[in-house]
């Protein structure tokens, strides 16, 4: 796991306090030093997978694939591949 986390280019944040990077801390964990959170197993191997996917293309990506969404002029997101749509908050 240690190996994992000195060879990725993207560094993985702490999903707790979302400040500071996560460190090796022990066989398949990682700790983050400022607030003590732990992650091991499955959920570290799931956020190592997701800092593994490539960046999406457009400025507001669908979850359906497609690169980018279209904004409408009242502010909402429409995607022309599979027509869902996000409402500004």
């Amino acid at each position: 796991m240690e190996d994992a986390f000195a060879t990725k280019s993207h560094l993985l944040m702490c999903p707790f306090c979302e400040a500071h990077e996560l460190r090796a801390f022990g066989h398949n964990s990682a700790r983050c030093d400022s607030c003590g959170g732990l992650l091991s197993g499955p959920l570290l191997e799931t956020l190592q997978r997701i800092i593994g996917l490539p960046d999406a293309v457009g400025g507001h990506a669908c979850e359906c694939g497609h690169p980018e969404m279209r904004r409408l002029p009242d502010g909402v997101y429409w995607c022309p591949a599979c027509g869902s749509e996000v409402v500004p908050v």
